[in-house]
């Protein structure tokens, strides 16, 4: 029943109604932490296969596979969403809940991945929530919301 629920909230995310509405930065106090932070046996064993890989050294891309302190300070996140489940982001687990609960939006912008747009909510110290959708949104360029928090939202249609 949740995953039906939740496939449906992420499908209504990707869509709004034909008018125009005002997506606000969402409030992180009512956030929840949705998956579960990696043990450190679990981050020792996919250290291991995570840094094995042939191509990524190939590539040049071994910088984390030096030291499993950096490998631990990329991998240690868990998933956390807004209340209404439209925004998420991966927050570090030496971050404690009560911190990322008390953020305050900062910046709002806008980006693309392939044919999605985002909406990212910037909450200072590296904490970004984002939200996906196919909706075409306009905000104030760079928009810096540290005096008033209530000014991070788009206006998506």
């Amino acid at each position: 029943m949740n995953s039906r629920l939740s496939a449906f909230a992420f499908l209504f995310s990707l869509a709004l109604p034909a008018g125009a509405a005002t997506v606000a930065c969402p409030d992180l106090a009512a956030a929840v932490q949705v998956a579960a932070c990696p043990s450190d046996e679990e981050l020792r064993y996919t250290f291991t296969g995570y840094c094995s890989d042939n191509n990524r050294s190939y590539r040049g891309d071994t910088d984390v596979c030096t030291d499993f302190s950096a490998y631990r300070r990329l991998k240690n996140v868990a998933l956390w969403e807004s209340a209404d489940g439209n925004f998420n982001a991966y927050v570090s687990c030496d971050r404690a809940p009560a911190e990322v609960k008390a953020a305050q939006p900062v910046t709002i912008r806008l980006g693309r991945q392939g044919g999605i747009n985002l909406l990212v909510c910037g909450y200072g110290e590296g904490l970004s929530f984002t939200w996906r959708t196919r909706a075409t949104c306009r905000a104030e360029p760079a928009a810096d919301c540290r005096d008033n928090p209530a000014a991070c939202k788009a206006e998506c249609q």
